[in-house]
């Protein structure tokens, strides 16, 4: 004779439509007096009972149950549709493209229930070959954020992904810097070349600002100290015929028009070399505004087009990389963002502090500046051996 189940244990029987054992119980009552029924299936009543266990167990703790077939592709895609407000549409396009590429294909199929560490573990491993590390920590971020946003929701009960190690990946391309002489030659055909980007290989290397910052400098923000009435004032008002100028780095070409950090924003002293390429490039730009007439857009923007709009990152690269190829240097190696990394290189070879070096660049502590540009620090740990100079002789 079949053993009779206890009170409270609930049915379990056959379903010959979905070839399953089905389990289930009763937990309660709503309002109107309806049954509250949880289920579970299994295709072995161990399997089914052991689910509807969990189910109760989850009940009764007030959590939320978690869907059995929701996907880690259904959180990702959820994630990009409604978790990249306030972002750029360039932004949004890399994070589908990565998501697309590398996450989706990978591990979109699993139940997001179902995740693990090892699985994580394992797809991230799988990718050191493809990818560099901030690739790698990029494509973690998109997994990590779209399971947190799931669990927001009550898709799933706890992120994997968070325990999670991001390894190293394969070796990028290595940051460089121009040697003085490289500097000088670059310098010297710049100053050959037109307006616009004399000016900016000028202030780039000189003055250490992000290629982002230069494309959103204003007029406004390049200013003289007027001594007569004691102030810093804009170009246009104050005119070049003063001894100090300097530029608000306060922009950038970043969503929001927001500049990298809070200290990314400063205001640096010009030295006379940009001076003279910016008034030159300001009495070539004047000939443009009258040249384009109605066609002219008064964007205010230092590095513009011949009608006033804004300059785009290809148009640096192109006219950049004809300067440095008139200056014998090869085209493909260098990018003007490495015009920084000259800044930090040129400064340190020449005794100046770290300390000083993380302000002019706009970095947050000299940590940042010691790691993004390492290969640019020229280590300065002379104190020692200079003082045992002064007290025994050399």
């Amino acid at each position: 004779m079949t053993e009779r189940r206890s009170r409270g244990d609930g049915g379990l029987h056959w379903d010959d439509k979905r070839q399953r054992w089905i389990a289930s119980v009763t937990v309660g009552y709503t309002p109107a007096g309806k049954r509250i029924v949880k289920k579970a299936s299994g295709k072995t009543k161990t399997e089914a009972k052991a689910k509807l266990k969990e189910i109760i167990r989850d009940y009764e703790d007030g959590l939320a149950i978690a869907p059995t077939n929701y996907t880690v592709a259904d959180a990702v895609r959820y994630w990009l549709e409604h978790g990249l407000g306030g972002r750029s549409d360039a932004t949004v396009k890399m994070y589908i493209t990565y998501a697309d590429k590398h996450v989706i294909p990978a591990l979109g199929a699993r139940k997001l229930r179902d995740l693990s560490v090892e699985d994580v573990d394992k797809w991230l491993t799988s990718k050191t070959g493809d990818l560099g590390t901030r690739s790698l920590k990029l494509i973690h971020g998109i997994l990590n954020r779209s399971v947190k946003s799931a669990m927001r929701r009550d898709k799933v009960k706890r992120n994997v992904v968070d325990l999670c190690d991001i390894p190293e990946g394969r070796a990028g391309r290595p940051s460089k810097a121009l040697t003085l002489a490289q500097a000088l030659a670059v310098l010297a055909q710049a100053e050959k070349s037109n307006e616009r980007i004399r000016a900016y290989i000028v202030l780039s290397l000189l003055t250490g600002a992000r290629t982002e910052e230069l494309r959103a400098l204003l007029w406004s923000h390049v200013v003289a100290y007027d001594e007569s009435r004691e102030a810093w004032l804009p170009v246009a008002e104050a005119g070049w015929e003063h001894t100090d100028f300097a530029v608000y780095v306060w922009r950038s070409v970043r969503q929001k028009g927001d500049t990298k950090t809070v200290k990314s924003r400063r205001s640096l002293k010009l030295p006379q070399r940009c001076v003279d390429a910016l008034r030159l490039l300001k009495e070539a730009q004047d000939l443009a505004r009258e040249k384009a007439g109605n066609r002219w857009q008064d964007t205010d923007l230092v590095f513009c087009t011949r009608t006033g709009t804004p300059v785009t990152a290809h148009n640096v690269r192109r006219d950049f990389r004809k300067v440095v190829v008139a200056a014998g240097l090869t085209e493909r190696k260098w990018s003007p963002r490495e015009l920084r990394h000259s800044f930090v290189s040129v400064l340190s070879d020449s005794g100046v502090p770290i300390e000083d070096i993380s302000r002019l660049v706009g970095h947050s502590n000299t940590v940042v500046t010691e790691t993004v540009y390492r290969h640019q620090i020229r280590p300065v740990i002379m104190q020692g051996a200079a003082a045992m100079d002064r007290i025994f002789g050399s």
